[in-house]
């Protein structure tokens, strides 16, 4: 059997690649804190690779398919848009929730950094990307996921509601395109030692 042809074996794969690295390598050993590093980026980079599929493929391309009335926009709002959103969802929730057990497994406190206790550099890079990434979760969740289901006819909205619904959750995906190259600048500081060009 070909682990490539699901996504399950082509993920557990991966993983089992990186154990027979890091042991080639003489490093492996269960470390939590490591272990949370890597899926915080492995999760981030789901997140935020969809986001910037939505802002630079889908959103061009559901325009350019209102002009093309075969297929249209549909094939890609009933069956791409639904489980890109799936995705997309949950990876920043798992993203943040990793972010949270880092903060505490490396004694910095999830609520010492939203505060910005820690007057470290270091420390407070990570408040910033820690509230970047509150924030982006709050759009998901609140603002484009809500509005996405209006816009997927998942719940029933009136034409001007649908309308509104489009510019709200562009207006949110925008916003977290925009919060997500600071904060990405947070994370590889986290890993580097500090913000540096």
């Amino acid at each position: 059997m070909n682990p490539l042809k699901s996504i399950l074996g082509t993920i557990v794969s991966g993983f089992i690649l990186a154990v027979i690295i890091a042991v080639l390598l003489g490093g492996f050993s269960f470390n939590l804190s490591s272990m949370m590093v890597w899926l915080h980026v492995i999760v981030g980079i789901v997140w935020i690779g969809l986001l910037y599929y939505f802002n630079f493929v889908q959103v061009p391309a559901v325009g350019q398919a209102l002009a093309d009335k075969d297929p249209g926009p549909a094939a890609i709002n009933k069956y791409v848009a639904p489980r890109a959103l799936l995705w997309f969802r949950w990876s920043a929730v798992v993203t943040w929730l990793t972010g949270v057990a880092m903060l505490e497994i490396h004694k910095l406190g999830f609520v010492q950094t939203f505060l910005f206790k820690n007057p470290s550099e270091l420390a407070i890079t990570l408040s910033i990307g820690a509230w970047l990434g509150t924030i982006m979760l709050f759009n998901v969740w609140v603002l484009i996921w809500p509005n996405q289901k209006k816009i997927l006819g998942k719940v029933s909205a009136t034409d001007e509601a649908i309308a509104k619904a489009k510019v709200i959750a562009l207006m949110a995906s925008r916003t977290n395109t925009l919060l997500s190259i600071p904060l990405l600048m947070c994370m590889v500081a986290w890993g580097h030692g500090g913000l540096a060009f």
